[in-house]
């Protein structure tokens, strides 16, 4: 069953909703404003990632929203369709470079000169109910989500090229850098910094241009 989250992004994109679920070359396209084919994806962008590979083939020109949930309010129902119990502020918050948890999925699509990945930050509601003890090891997440709702968009990147793929990098790295460099100028975890190297490299975004010990060294040129 459609979200009302996932809706309401299709109207942000397109209001005219007769444009919105359109068939084209046997699929079913989430919207189409103009020639541009929108598909607005909540999951791992591999389920789409055939799909979107076909449907460039084809010579069609084509938008990927991947949404970013950067806030979430969880509000407490006490039964499916119930009365509110609660409302509180999840403490988990998303980032625009968990982009990269998704991408490496999608390196072999992206980037693509007809092809668009779009990162809204959205905060969202979620409605939830109990799920009457279905998991009986984990109490504390014995609930079932109703629905999530878009509350607000807070800003939207569009990833093209190589370029804006670079753009994530710091500007004072070594001209040679491994991901202990990269999570130290970006003040993220290593496995992080890993991520986003291994989708800049899969993508020819970065160059892989020796070792140093065991840590693979990158560069933004060529050798």
């Amino acid at each position: 069953m459609e979200s009302s989250l996932h809706r309401q992004l299709k109207l942000t994109y397109v209001e005219d909703e007769s444009q919105h679920e359109v068939a084209c070359d046997g699929y079913r396209i989430d919207a189409v404003r103009g020639k541009e084919l929108i598909e607005i994806q909540h999951g791992s962008l591999s389920a789409i990632r055939d799909k979107i590979a076909k449907l460039l083939k084809k010579k069609h020109t084509v938008r990927v929203v991947k949404p970013i949930v950067a806030e979430k309010l969880l509000v407490k129902l006490d039964k499916q369709d119930g009365k509110v119990v609660s409302r509180r502020r999840s403490p988990k918050r998303g980032a625009l470079l968990d982009v990269f948890d998704h991408l490496i999925y999608f390196t072999r699509v992206f980037p693509h000169a007809r092809l668009t990945l779009d990162v809204p930050l959205v905060t969202v509601e979620e409605h939830r109910y109990p799920g009457h003890g279905r998991r009986r090891r984990r109490r504390e997440r014995d609930f079932v989500v109703q629905d999530q709702f878009l509350t607000d968009v807070l800003e939207v990147h569009s990833l093209r090229t190589h370029a804006d793929l670079r753009g994530f990098l710091p500007k004072r790295l070594p001209r040679k850098f491994h991901t202990g460099h990269l999570a130290e100028k970006m003040n993220v975890p290593r496995n992080t910094a890993q991520r986003m190297a291994y989708c800049l490299r899969e993508t020819g975004s970065l160059y892989v241009v020796g070792k140093e010990g065991n840590a693979v060294l990158y560069s933004r040129k060529a050798a």
